[in-house]
């Protein structure tokens, strides 16, 4: 089915406060994340290339030895294996992230 909508999407708690959704095909993958304030991912790395937008709130990430607070509208690009993390402030956040290759972990049963 080459049509869905997000919010119908099956849903995964990652970490406490973080909720995905997922898409994807043989390639490349695009997942949703709803983060409660004050979640937080740790510092990890993987093969996978990455590009995070921010939809709606704002966060700190660090991407290798640069940290931003990223805002509604801003992208973060993560190349393979550099290490990265996020925190969310007090109000959540909803983000959206492109990955190549596909994330075996993150492949949900559509």
């Amino acid at each position: 089915m080459p049509f869905y909508c997000r919010i119908n999407l099956p849903s995964k708690e990652v970490l406490p406060g973080i909720v995905l959704r997922s898409v994807y095909l043989e390639n490349s993958m695009m997942t949703f994340f709803d983060l409660a304030a004050g979640s937080r991912i740790p510092a990890h790395r993987h093969p996978h290339e990455q590009i995070s937008y921010v939809v709606k709130g704002a966060m700190r990430m660090r991407v290798g030895d640069e940290t931003r607070t990223m805002k509604e509208g801003d992208i973060a690009v993560v190349p393979p294996n550099v290490e990265h993390e996020a925190e969310v402030g007090p109000e959540p956040v909803q983000a959206l992230d492109a990955w190549y290759p596909v994330r075996q972990d993150y492949v949900l049963d559509k």
